[in-house]
């Protein structure tokens, strides 16, 4: 077990949380949780051994391996592959050991590696990486890209993949969503379902956490508490402590009222004094209670929007794409004031494309987009975050809207997005990615759109803020179109979904549940385009048997793959089985005599060449069912 023996620990001269006392069993999966700034992340680097305690302790068991998501990624030649299969250390170490066996012509040392390799499945290593790796969205092509072609984000999910290959005991992730699309978001809820050793998680997703945790850990007031169940039982226990504790403090305020006010009537009355006394060190000796305080530093909403046409924006028939690559094709749709759509669909289907399309940053190849004469876009992406003036404040950043506006109500009007004070006054360039996006909102905000276009808001934003977020858009007079991850946030203020996929984007008939039982179906099989889409078309009796036929032609192509398939699998058990024989004569004694020495040398040599043929079978095996997955 994890265990926190009345731990202190301190950032500078500041106390995080002191006299902790408490234990973390293995598998748990534990929510860490707590306002920026509370030491979640510092805890994480004290359980790495980064950091140490300023009293007390934290201790875990000697041989536990811990995983964590580096922050940092070099832009290294290494292919996606090989760089996330680096993330199994003890498979790295081995192979090492075992080349330099193979070069010294050291028998028995192979012998011994060959079946340390496969105690830990070596041979599924590569497999198990490119099942991960096409989980966080790459496809086939890039596993064998370069670490340097991809951006940061994508490098970002190379991290995450690196952690989740290591086979650990103590998994840390920090923010695993902050990167992710929806489907690799709900992919990444299933490996953790599987994942048997214990997790401790930092999300702002509340319905991440509800998902994955079965405890919660928070950081509030210098203190841990540890509750049992997900987030939503956390959220519900402490309401009520909370209500309890208010309801104490009530009463002792109460009590103090009424002692001081008798210690104010009769300490000046001799008969009366001795008790007045004694009530005076009964108000020193008494452990003062604190109110219970849970508001958010964050309080806005959407002002009413000058203008709202109807409709405020058409798309007819509308092409998009890069050059000459077409991403959508054949789209349809009008925006009315009160309409609330959510896009969803696969990495890569063109929700980002069917956004800036929407905010008139990006021309479509052909079709029409018309927009009301009045229509003012509230655009919210994450580029839009570097695109802040690093030395002009909050502050500035909205003088720029209004020059005419005064300073205190610019001033109020950041205090509800968490800048207060000084912080309206500080230059952005040391600004948190949460800080720039709170601040890219308030300037959307502040702009009163009656087309709001959100591309991923809620990256980097803690659970308060995306809390307050919500309540806004609930109340927003406008048409909203929003591409999340968060599907709380989906759920919450979206009315409407639409699919993204195939080069369409149609209205999806179903919940965020059916969604994922629709991603279920693509990974299982490959439909042909008309056959994905989730309503409208194909009923007619020529549209079925078109249907049939390009079913019949999709079976006709993929053949050759299926049989390669089967091939390859054969042969690998095949070779899996003579390694096996192999095996078994090498741990056999009497083979290491000198009688038997020839058959010795003759075994080595044949078992270097069954591994080598196996490695060859099985990366041609995956590359098979990768293309016919694809």
């Amino acid at each position: 077990m994890l265990k926190f023996t009345d731990l202190t620990l301190r950032r500078g001269p500041r106390i995080l949380f002191q006299g902790a006392d408490l234990s973390l069993h293995a598998g748990w999966r534990v929510g860490l949780t707590g306002a920026n700034g509370t030491g979640k992340s510092s805890l994480f680097a004290l359980i790495r051994g980064e950091l140490h305690a300023d009293t007390g302790s934290c201790s875990l068991p000697p041989d536990w391996v811990i995983a964590s998501v580096a922050q940092e990624t070099p832009a290294v030649s290494r292919s996606a592959l090989d760089y996330a299969l680096d993330g199994d250390t003890e498979l790295r170490v081995l192979q090492a050991e075992l080349a330099e066996a193979e070069a010294a012509g050291d028998g028995t040392r192979m012998g011994t590696l060959h079946a340390r390799l496969d105690a830990i499945d070596a041979w599924w290593a590569e497999s198990r990486a490119g099942r991960l790796l096409h989980g966080l969205g790459f496809s086939d092509a890039d596993l064998s890209r370069p670490v340097s072609d991809f951006s940061g984000g994508w490098r970002m999910r190379l991290n995450l993949a690196r952690a989740l290959m290591c086979r650990s005991d103590l998994l840390l992730l920090d923010e695993p969503t902050n990167h992710l699309d929806l489907d690799a978001v709900l992919w990444l809820e299933q490996w953790l379902a599987g994942y048997p050793g214990t997790l401790i998680l930092i999300s702002h997703d509340r319905a991440f956490l509800d998902a994955v945790v079965d405890h919660v850990l928070h950081i509030e007031r210098e203190a841990l508490t540890l509750y049992t169940g997900n987030y939503s039982d956390f959220e519900q226990r402490r309401a009520e402590a909370l209500a309890q504790q208010q309801a104490l403090y009530e009463r002792q305020q109460r009590e103090i009222a009424h002692m001081e006010a008798f210690i104010t009537r009769f300490k000046a009355k001799a008969s009366k004094a001795r008790q007045a006394q004694s009530r005076v060190k009964a108000l020193e000796r008494m452990a003062r209670l604190a109110p219970a305080h849970v508001d958010s530093p964050f309080h806005f909403s959407f002002p009413p929007p000058a203008r709202l046409p109807n409709p405020l924006l058409q798309l007819d028939r509308l092409a998009a794409g890069y050059g000459e690559r077409v991403v959508l094709d054949g789209v349809r749709l009008a925006l009315r004031p009160g309409d609330r759509v959510g896009l969803l669909g696969p990495n890569g289907a063109g929700k980002s494309t069917l956004i800036r399309v929407l905010a008139g940053s990006q021309a479509p190849l052909s079709g029409v987009r018309e927009p009301a004469p009045d229509l003012a876009v509230g655009y919210f992406a994450q580029h839009q975050l570097e695109q802040l003036d690093p030395q002009a404040t909050p502050l500035l950043h909205l003088q720029r809207l209004d020059p005419k506006a005064r300073e205190q109500s610019l001033r109020d009007f950041l205090g509800g997005f968490g800048f207060v004070g000084d912080a309206a006054l500080a230059p952005v360039a040391p600004f948190s990615g949460g800080e720039k996006a709170r601040l890219v909102l308030a300037m959307l905000v502040y702009q009163r759109p009656n087309l709001l276009l959100l591309d991923e808001p809620t990256n980097h934003l803690d659970l308060e803020m995306r809390l307050a977020l919500e309540i806004a858009l609930q109340d927003y007079e406008g048409a909203l179109v929003v591409v999340s991850h968060d599907r709380h946030l989906l759920e919450s203020v979206c009315d409407d979904l639409w699919l993204v996929a195939n080069g369409r984007a149609v209205p999806f008939d179903g919940d965020l549940e059916d969604y994922r039982q629709w991603l279920a179906r693509q990974d299982r099989e490959s439909p042909p385009a008309s056959a994905a889409e989730p309503s409208g078309g194909g009923n007619s009796a020529q549209d079925r048997r078109a249907l049939r036929r390009e079913a019949a032609e999709e079976r006709q192509r993929l053949k050759p793959l299926r049989d390669a398939c089967a091939r390859l699998e054969k042969r690998h058990g095949e070779l899996e089985a003579e390694k096996g024989r192999i095996e078994t004569r090498l741990a056999e004694p009497d083979i290491y005599d000198e009688a038997n020495k020839a058959e010795l040398q003759k075994l080595l040599a044949r078992q270097g060449e069954v591994t080598r043929a196996l490695e060859t079978v099985e990366a041609e095996w995956m590359e098979a069912l990768m293309k016919l997955e694809g």
